[in-house]
């Protein structure tokens, strides 16, 4: 079992930077491989980004690569997602979740998710 408690949205302006953190609690952090998505109102909750137990492998949308950096540090058992160059339209609730599975795309394949962090973007 891994708990995951998402935080670092909030209110920012266009043009804006934020950095989300994912903290993790519970058995063997560093074997899971862990995920980024998000999820606007009335919309499907969407694919950002994943890396993988090692770190060493960066899974990142075409949309969003530039803007998104996906990390982790399993010493602090905590994942980040950096978002520069906010736009409205990245306004979402964004989740981070755990799979041991290798399809890091998609969504199904994670049995583990946090509540959620809100991020908003507007002048």
């Amino acid at each position: 079992q891994v708990q995951l408690v998402e935080s670092g949205g909030g209110l920012v302006q266009p043009g804006g930077s934020l950095k989300l953190s994912c903290a993790a609690s519970g058995r063997a952090f560093s074997t899971y491989s862990l995920g980024w998505f998000r999820q606007a109102p009335g919309k499907e909750r969407d694919f950002v980004a994943a890396i993988s137990w090692s770190g060493g492998a960066l899974y990142l949308s075409d949309s969003m690569m530039g803007r998104f950096t996906i990390s982790r540090d399993n010493a602090k058992n905590t994942v980040y997602l950096q978002i520069n160059s906010l736009k409205p339209e990245d306004t979402a609730a964004y989740y981070c979740a755990a799979t041991n599975d290798g399809r890091l795309r998609e969504r199904g394949v994670y049995p583990y998710w946090g509540q959620g962090t809100q991020v908003t973007v507007s002048s």
